[in-house]
């Protein structure tokens, strides 16, 4: 039997940190864990982080990397300063993506999904499939970016502006290309990857031989005290997205215990207060939570689910 192994990175903005450094740390406890990985999937936080390491960057250089990018993406404007932001980002995004941009275009340059060393799967979300045809309507559809050789691939796509894609949370940042973040879909992709893996033109793999790790950003405690069953927008309008994108995690976690037993496992630290995804000042509590987590028993599974024996590869997937 080929173990075809997956790695699941959930969105969280800068609570990627925290995911980054826990692979970091596995990597440290089981030498050459990320290269028993056949496929790397993320969305938003998780997505960039997906695109680093399938770009061939350590962890350690992913980590770093975020926490000088997060201090620049995450800055305080001039408004901010002045107290003003409040009535400006009612009809404008939080923040630019320009240095987001800028700081991976550095790290990444110009390289495609194609020229990436591993398969990956990055969720977003079109708002336009500009699609007239009568028998096909105009609509807003989730988007799976994938580099599997396969027809309609999208190997070709440039990983800085899939990154970007991925990212574009709704409120946070603008639109980008007409996309906004994979987490209004699926903030945990776990799910989609293992339909991904199981497809048969482009993963090709039997469910009975996947295995997958699913790591997330921080179990965030967050919920509503004010249970006023008659809310309207002005109310649940600052809740939406969190619960939207919270919500999904839970599914996807759910979906794959069921379908993969004791061949699935979720890693997601408990915060012991809730950090947003614009948090930068918490950079150094969350690689606190990173350090402390107890990971014995997750090496363990690692080494039983993960680890092939030598000359051993799963079946093609091209």
């Amino acid at each position: 039997m080929a173990r075809y192994n997956i790695l699941s990175l959930d969105g969280g903005g800068i609570r990627g940190v925290l995911t980054i450094r826990l692979i970091e740390h596995l990597e440290e406890q089981f030498p050459g864990f990320l290269e028993q990985v056949d496929l790397i999937t993320g969305t938003s936080t998780g997505g960039i982080l997906t695109l680093a390491l399938a770009a061939g960057l350590s962890p350690q250089q992913v980590r770093e990397m975020y926490q000088t990018m997060g201090q620049k993406v995450f800055a305080e404007s001039p408004l901010e300063v002045r107290g003003v932001s409040a009535l400006i980002n009612l009809v404008k995004a939080d923040y630019s993506n320009v240095p987001l941009y800028n700081t991976l275009k550095e790290v990444l340059g110009d390289i495609t999904l194609g020229q990436l060393k591993k398969k990956v799967v990055i969720s977003s979300f079109d708002l336009d499939n500009e699609i007239v045809k009568p028998e096909r309507p105009r609509t807003w559809k989730a988007k799976f970016f994938h580099n599997y050789d396969s027809p309609g691939t999208d190997s070709a796509q440039k990983v800085v502006d899939v990154a970007l894609r991925t990212s574009a949370a709704p409120t946070y940042f603008p639109i980008f290309q007409g996309y906004v973040d994979g987490g209004v879909v699926a903030n945990n992709p776990s799910m989609c990857a293992l339909a991904q893996a199981v497809e048969g033109t482009t993963g090709k793999q039997k469910l009975r031989d996947i295995a997958l790790l699913s790591i997330g950003t921080g179990n965030n405690p967050t919920f509503l005290t004010e249970l006023n069953d008659n809310w309207g927008l002005a109310k649940w309008a600052v809740h939406l997205i969190p619960l939207m994108m919270d919500g999904s995690v839970g599914l996807a976690d759910y979906q794959c215990k069921q379908l993969l037993g004791s061949r699935y496992l979720r890693l997601n630290p408990v915060l012991h207060r809730n950090i947003p995804m614009d948090a930068v000042k918490e950079i150094p509590y969350l690689l606190e939570v990173a350090d402390l987590e107890k990971l014995d028993d997750v090496v363990a599974w690692l080494k039983k689910n993960f680890k092939r024996p030598k000359n051993v590869v799963p079946v093609s997937n091209g």
